[in-house]
């Protein structure tokens, strides 16, 4: 009986270890839609009014509403309503808004939390892309959530990988995001 358990033991740990070796092939997601859309954010300075289509709504004790803080603008928050294109051209016919804020929400880099939404209203897109998560704005790519959508997006989810584009100083910056959408109703 010893000898027929061990037999047994040692098949066993053989198909163990044949199972555990073999981790087989991670499913590859491919995305059901993609595409890339650029949005344009200039910062209210207290001169561009005219021009702006973001605003400090938040500052450290220190800082005041139109100039963002220094050390990394940490604690600034700021509100945007951004025109979309679908190139990198400022005055392009936006094909919707990015609607949203971001923080500044290190003391030691410069790194930011978004919440937006991308509004689209245009003969290619209808609905909305909802997104957030960190910005470490000194990478070069960063990754960050999409959580739903609405209208030709409905319960949509996915990637979107943005990039900054371009900028001109803290006044104004243009962010190149290439959206790829993995659940799609």
């Amino acid at each position: 009986m010893g000898a027929r358990s061990l037999v047994v033991l040692l098949f066993l740990m053989l198909i163990l270890s044949f199972s555990s070796a073999y981790q087989g092939k991670k499913k590859q997601y491919k995305p059901c839609k993609q595409m890339v859309l650029y949005f344009h954010d200039v910062l209210y300075n207290g001169q561009n009014a005219a021009n702006a289509t973001s605003a400090i709504v938040g500052a450290p004790q220190w800082g005041n509403l139109t100039i963002l803080a220094d050390k990394f603008h940490f604690g600034n928050v700021v509100v945007f309503d951004d025109p979309i294109t679908l190139d990198n051209n400022f005055h392009s016919k936006p094909v919707g808004r990015a609607q949203g804020m971001y923080i500044y929400d290190t003391k030691n880099t410069f790194t930011s939390w978004l919440g937006f939404t991308f509004v689209l209203n245009s003969t290619d897109f209808q609905g909305t892309l909802n997104f957030m998560g960190a910005d470490p704005i000194m990478v070069k790519t960063r990754d960050i959530t999409v959580v739903s959508g609405t209208g030709d997006f409905f319960m949509h989810r996915g990637i979107a990988t943005i990039m900054t584009d371009a900028f001109e100083g803290d006044v104004y910056f243009r962010l190149r995001v290439d959206i790829k959408l993995y659940e799609c109703w």
